[in-house]
C-alpha cells in the first residue's frame, strides 16, 4: 500500500530530507500506542540494527501511568529496568499527520533476546504460531466506532468531560446530511490512514449523537492489530488538530455504546478456503468446531474482549451490544454473528467494545477457535430469534466477574500461559480497586442533599 516503506525506501526518504524522525512504537497493556521518537540518523545507525530501550513499567502501569503493585515482570523491588524495542521493518510506514515522520512497530524482548510474553503483540504472535502449526493463517477486520465532540481534548479535560457538545444532534445512522458536517475531519482521517499504508474502505454515521465508524480492509491478524492501534492513536491526533475530540470508550453515556466488532476467518497457508464446506449453512467441519470453540470460551475470555469497568456498561438488552452467549446466521442479537459465503465466510464477534486491546481480542478469538478444533467440539444449533430474551447463558456483567472466570479458566492458562494470565488478572484487579475507591458524580447527585 502507498505509505508503507521498505528499509531502502526509508533510507532514500531520509537522504532526500523528507523524513527526519522515526517513531518506534508498540501497544501497551491497555492497547495504547507508546514508544519514543528518535532521529532518523540514529534509527539507521543504531535502533534498527540493535534495538532501543524502554522502561519495563510500560506494561505494568494503570491508565494514569501510575506504578502499581502485583506485577511479576516489573516492580520497585526489581528496580524497573529496561526491555528492548526490536523494530519490525515490515511495519515501516509514513505518518502523514506527523510531518517528517515515519513509524515502525517494535517487538519487546529482554536483554538476551527472550520475548516479553506479557506484550500484547507477543501474545497475538503466539496464537498465530499455534495456527501455523496446523497450516492455517487468520485474517481479520475490526469495526471501531467513536463519538466526535465539538471541543478540544484540553477543553474537555478542563470541563471534567461534562456537558460536552456532540458533533450531531440526533441519530445519524447511515445519514449523509448531518454526518456530512463532519466530512472535513473524517476525510482527513481517511486520507491520512491511506497515507500511512492502511486500506480505508469508508465511513458511516452511527446511532449515538456524534457517533461514526470508519472501516478498513481486512488483513492478516497481526497487521490488522497494528493498523487498529495506529489508527486509534492517529485519529485522536487528527481530531485534535481540527479542534475536536473523539472517544472510543465503550459506553460514554446512556445511549448506544462504541463497539469494535471483530471479523475473523482462517485459510490454509497456501490461501485455500477452509471454513466453507458441504455441511449445514455451507460450513466445513473445521468451521463448526471453530465457532463452537469461540462460543465455549466466550465467558472465560470476556476479560480479553472487555477489559475495563466501563466495558460492561455497554452490555445492555436491545442495544445491539450482546448480552447472551449465542451464535446465529446474520443475527445481530447474538454475540457471534456468522456472515458471508464461500471464501468470505467468517465469524463476527460482537462482544468487544471500542476500548478493546485488538491484539488480545484477536488472540482470544484464535485461542477459542483452536480449542474447538483441538477438541472437535460439536456446534450447537444457531439461535434464530431474539438472543436478548432467549434464556441463553449471560456474558459476565462486571469486570470483577469476568476476571474470576479468566482466573479459573484452565483453557486460558493452557492457551496463553500462567505469566500472561496473571499479568492481565492483575491489570483487572487494579482497575476494580480504583473504581471501588472512587466517589462518583452519581453518588454526589443522589446523596449530597437528599440522604
Amino acid at each position: 500500500m502507498p505509505g508503507n516503506l521498505s528499509v531502502s525506501q526509508l533510507d532514500a526518504a531520509i537522504a532526500a530530507g523528507e523524513i527526519d524522525t522515526v517513531v518506534v512504537a508498540f501497544a501497551d497493556a491497555q492497547g495504547r500506542l507508546v514508544g519514543k521518537r528518535v532521529s532518523a540518523r540514529l534509527f539507521q545507525e543504531e535502533v534498527l540494527p540493535h534495538g532501543a530501550e524502554a522502561c519495563n513499567y510500560l506494561l505494568s502501569v494503570d491508565v494514569d501511568m501510575n506504578t502499581v503493585d502485583g506485577y511479576a515482570m516489573s516492580s520497585w523491588e526489581k528496580g524497573y529496568g529496561d526491555m528492548m524495542l526490536l523494530s519490525d521493518p515490515a511495519t515501516l510506514r509514513r505518518i502523514p499527520w506527523l510531518p517528517g515522520s515515519a513509524l515502525v512497530f517494535a517487538d519487546l524482548a529482554w536483554e538476551g533476546g527472550a520475548p516479553v510474553v506479557q506484550s500484547p503483540r507477543e501474545i497475538l504472535k503466539a496464537q498465530r504460531a499455534r495456527l501455523a502449526e496446523r497450516g492455517l493463517v487468520a485474517y481479520s477486520g475490526t469495526e471501531l466506532e467513536f463519538i466526535v465532540f465539538d471541543e478540544t481534548y484540553r477543553d474537555a479535560w478542563a470541563k471534567g468531560y461534562r456537558d460536552l457538545k456532540p458533533s450531531t444532534d440526533y441519530n445519524v445512522d447511515y445519514d449523509l446530511l448531518a454526518s456530512g458536517r463532519l466530512e472535513p475531519l473524517l476525510r482527513d482521517i481517511r486520507l491520512s490512514m491511506d497515507g500511512a499504508g492502511l486500506y480505508t474502505e469508508g465511513v458511516k454515521g452511527e446511532c449515538n449523537l456524534g457517533q461514526q465508524e470508519i472501516a478498513f480492509r481486512y488483513a492478516e491478524v497481526l497487521e490488522t492489530a497494528d493498523q487498529h492501534t495506529l489508527y486509534k492513536s492517529g485519529a485522536k491526533a487528527i481530531a485534535d488538530a481540527h479542534g475536536k475530540a473523539i472517544t472510543f470508550m465503550a459506553k460514554f453515556n446512556e445511549r448506544e455504546g462504541n463497539s469494535c466488532h471483530i471479523h475473523l476467518s482462517v485459510r490454509s497457508d497456501d490461501g485455500d478456503t477452509v471454513m466453507a464446506g458441504d455441511g449445514s449453512h455451507g460450513f466445513s467441519p473445521l468451521m463448526e468446531h471453530w465457532i463452537a470453540g469461540i462460543l465455549a470460551t466466550l465467558r472465560e475470555f470476556t476479560l480479553l474482549y472487555a477489559p475495563t469497568i466501563n466495558s460492561y456498561k455497554r452490555f445492555a438488552r436491545g442495544s445491539f451490544a450482546p448480552t447472551g452467549v449465542a451464535w446465529g446466521v446474520d443475527n445481530r442479537t447474538c454475540a457471534l454473528r456468522v456472515i458471508g459465503h464461500g471464501a468470505s465466510l467468517r465469524v463476527e464477534n460482537r462482544v468487544p467494545g471500542g476500548d478493546v486491546n485488538p491484539y488480545l481480542g484477536i488472540a482470544a478469538i484464535i485461542a477459542g477457535g483452536l480449542h474447538g478444533i483441538e477438541n472437535e467440539l460439536p456446534l450447537p444449533d444457531p439461535l434464530a430469534g431474539n438472543a436478548y430474551t432467549s434464556g441463553v447463558d449471560h456474558l459476565p456483567t462486571t469486570l470483577r466477574e469476568a476476571a474470576q472466570l479468566f482466573a479459573d479458566s484452565a483453557i486460558a492458562r493452557t492457551a496463553f500461559g500462567d505469566e500472561m494470565v496473571e499479568h492481565y488478572l492483575n491489570q483487572a484487579r487494579v482497575e476494580v480497586e480504583a473504581y471501588d475507591a472512587a466517589v462518583t458524580d452519581w453518588e454526589r447527585v443522589r446523596g449530597f442533599e437528599r440522604l
